[in-house]
């Protein structure tokens, strides 16, 4: 692994001579398999990173309001009749939250839209018992600290940092994201072709697998 963290880190070396833009850049991290069935083989994961990338921006689903979280209660679940007021939302918010007992009607009310999005509460990251402050501020520093990966195609590309971050941090992301999605690939090594890091603006730099 120490030698896939200097490839990572000659890779941002490399992307850090690429022009300068006005914002600052996300770092993403693409990993191409092979020999992979898209149809057949599916990775679904959470994945914890060590250095926050962002603060994403998170709404509750939730039977009263919260102070530490944007909050729609069961009795405004009204306001969303149509399929574009929640297709809004959906957009509005990078993840969703909900209590258990709220579950049914938000997949009745909201799964059409957050659905296909990826963004319905889910048993691994966005359902909880309880709708305390200290279980909602919880479980949004696990949220913020987490990466989710769902494969669509042979090509995983996910956000593992920021251009202002150093070098360290993000290596350091990329290796735990690329260990996760290792140990969930039905063969391992065997089924990743190459990783490529790129900033948004800039040219994927290639990382061959030894």
């Amino acid at each position: 692994m120490a030698e896939l963290s200097e490839e990572l880190k000659q890779a941002l070396a490399e992307l850090r001579k690429s022009k300068q833009r006005k914002f600052d850049q996300s770092v993403d991290l693409i990993i191409n398999l092979q020999k992979f069935d898209i149809k057949k083989e599916q990775v679904n994961l959470f994945i914890s990173v060590p250095y926050k990338i962002k603060d994403k921006k998170i709404c509750g689903f939730l039977e009263i309001k919260s102070n530490v979280v944007d909050t729609i209660t069961r009795s405004e679940f009204k306001k969303y009749s149509t399929k574009k007021e929640i297709k809004k939302l959906a957009r509005d918010y990078d993840f969703f939250i909900a209590q258990a007992s709220l579950m049914p009607i938000v997949a009745t009310t909201f799964g059409r839209a957050l659905g296909p999005t990826g963004k319905m509460p889910s048993p691994q990251m966005g359902i909880m018992v309880n709708a305390d402050d200290k279980t909602i501020n919880d479980l949004k520093s696990r949220i913020n600290n987490s990466v989710k990966i769902k494969t669509k195609e042979a090509s995983i590309k996910v956000q593992i940092g920021r251009q202002s971050m150093k070098d360290e941090e993000i290596a350091e992301n990329a290796l735990a994201v690329y260990n996760a999605v290792l140990k969930a690939l039905a063969k391992g090594k065997e089924n990743i072709k190459n990783l490529e890091l790129k900033f948004t603006m800039s040219k994927p730099q290639k990382i061959k697998l030894k």
